[in-house]
């Protein structure tokens, strides 16, 4: 008898070097996989953007050493574009997690911001390459205008994108052309036509190829056919709004990182009429606060995510997400 269990235990167990299926929605927050519900592309995986690679990424492969890339590009200073969350640790918690040691509880301790920010680049492929390349600085999300996610680094890492936020926060670049003042330049006849039937689509320009878009034969609509106008820090601006795909793509990642980290509150900066506030915050109150939250609101000389950014579309679908799913 004891031989047969023996025998049915090893017969039902995992076989040495069966793979693992993952289901291709997972983000790493921690060392462990979290589902999304929507398309994410890890570092990890083929066609991913690798923000922990030391060599630049578009550059030719045998100049791409961190030796040619230190002497060719003045902003890379550092071969890392991240480095360690040590704010409000403990020396006994650095020495633990400095080499990667970190477990969920503690970094659900550390994380409390989603800032969002648009890329001004068009499309994640060329996002990464100027962030990574020739800027030096890190995001823990690029968001494509199909609206398939790419994640760069594990969620315990701390990225460079957000000044004083870098510590607490985890940040998303969204393909868009970004905001301008209403009667400056900008990019938009290079970026977006009018078909025949006037509606509104993404062109990229030919220099771009294909952008890196995973979607075959993808489309890009602003959610808005019209430009959108708002002040942002007390400017007039103007912007294209962001696709569809873009926002429900969101929606789910959003969803997902209040349910992970509890002291991301699924909302947005208010005054005191409930309305979004479109001014950095003063320094009081954002030492304090948790939630979304925008580049604008952490430096007084950045507008993203413009005047266009859907704040309650995001916020209502990941609200309505959360509380079906808790049924």
């Amino acid at each position: 008898m004891l031989m047969i269990l023996l025998a049915a235990g090893c017969a039902t167990g995992p076989r040495p070097g069966e793979p693992v299926a993952r289901h291709g929605d997972e983000i790493v927050a921690a060392g462990q996989f979290f589902r999304t519900g929507t398309p994410v592309v890890l570092w990890m995986d083929p066609g991913g953007y690798d923000a922990y690679r030391v060599e630049r990424r578009f550059s030719p492969v045998e100049d791409s050493d961190w030796a040619t890339s230190n002497a060719e590009v003045s902003f890379l200073t550092s071969p890392n574009r991240f480095d360690l969350r040590r704010d409000g640790l403990t020396d006994e918690q650095i020495e633990q997690v400095r080499g990667g040691g970190w477990d969920p509880p503690l970094l659900q301790e550390v994380v409390d911001q989603f800032v969002i920010h648009y890329d001004v680049a068009g499309t994640s492929r060329n996002c990464f390459r100027i962030l990574h390349d020739h800027r030096g600085l890190s995001v823990h999300f690029l968001l494509d205008l199909d609206g398939t996610i790419y994640q760069t680094l594990d969620l315990k890492e701390r990225a460079w994108h957000a000044s004083t936020s870098n510590s607490r926060s985890i940040g998303i670049e969204i393909a868009n052309m970004g905001a301008y003042d209403v009667n400056g330049d900008n990019p938009f006849d290079e970026w977006y036509e009018t078909d025949s039937e006037g509606r509104t689509r993404v062109t990229l320009p030919e220099r771009f190829g294909d952008g890196g878009i995973r979607t075959p034969d993808f489309v890009g609509r602003p959610a808005r056919n019209e430009p959108v106008t708002g002040a942002v820090q007390g400017r007039e601006l103007v912007q294209y709004d962001f696709t569809p795909e873009q926002y429900g793509a969101l929606i789910q990642l959003t969803a997902a990182l209040c349910e992970i980290f509890p002291k991301i509150e699924c909302d947005y900066p208010r005054d005191e009429d409930g309305e979004l506030i479109t001014h950095k915050l003063p320094d009081e109150i954002l030492e304090t606060y948790g939630g979304l939250i925008g580049h604008f609101h952490l430096q007084t000389d950045k507008v993203d995510p413009g005047p266009a950014f859907d704040w309650d579309r995001v916020i209502e679908g990941a609200r309505g997400l959360r509380k079906r799913n808790s049924h």
